[in-house]
């Protein structure tokens, strides 16, 4: 791959690239911030042309793990997934993650603050469900324990909120049918049974505020376990 630098020609799809020609002969691609420090008749050596690949390599995988990280905040391994599918070589990934750590673009414990903000606004969900969900994305489970810990997570606030979600789409439904869509729903967001039964009856009392039936007092033991 030695050789001296023929020609340096700008991609037409792309002008922040340019194509590196070698003795006459198309040789790599390079982006244009690392091609401004080439010269014609520049003579580069097997280890040059390494360098100037593995350079490049890192700069298009940084690229990516931007654009990946402007949809919203990744956990560490998600980025990691991300690079892995566009066959980014370990250590270049491993170089784009130090970068963009150390400018805080990753940060699983911000991550995690995010995940439970975003949840309890849109999608509650119980605390056994979250670190689940957070397994999986891949962070560890010390830094979730952490997070968690100083969060004002509240499992019966929660349950009341999702159970809230749900309840105007089974308002005409029978009460012991009512409870058995609600309290499904709420258990495979994980919750418990008795924060279940607290939830839903809290649900109904609220759509069926003015109904004569409809008082504090009310136990779904219709939910069946």
């Amino acid at each position: 791959m030695a050789g001296t630098i023929t020609a340096l020609v700008a991609q037409k799809r792309n002008p922040d690239r340019v194509n590196v020609y070698l003795d006459g002969q198309f040789a790599f691609g390079l982006a244009m911030i690392e091609a401004i420090k080439l010269k014609r008749g520049q003579v580069l050596s097997d280890a040059d042309v390494a360098r100037l690949s593995n350079a490049d390599e890192v700069a298009k995988a940084h690229e990516r793990a931007l654009r990946f990280l402007g949809n919203r905040p990744r956990s560490e391994r998600e980025v990691r997934q991300n690079l892995a599918k566009a066959e980014v070589s370990p250590s270049a990934s491993d170089e784009v993650v130090e970068r963009l750590s150390n400018v805080g673009l990753i940060d699983d414990a911000a991550f995690v603050k995010y995940w439970l903000d975003n949840r309890a606004q849109f999608s509650p969900r119980s605390e056994r469900a979250l670190r689940q969900e957070l397994l999986r994305k891949g962070v560890d489970r010390e830094v979730i324990d952490a997070v968690l810990g100083e969060s004002a997570h509240d499992e019966d606030h929660a349950a009341i909120q999702a159970a809230l979600a749900k309840a105007d789409r089974y308002r005409q439904l029978p009460r012991a049918e009512f409870a058995q869509k609600v309290g499904a729903y709420l258990g495979r967001r994980g919750f418990g049974y008795e924060t279940i039964r607290e939830a839903v009856a809290a649900a109904w009392q609220s759509i069926h505020a003015e109904d004569e039936d409809s008082s504090s007092s009310d136990r779904f033991d219709e939910i069946e376990e």
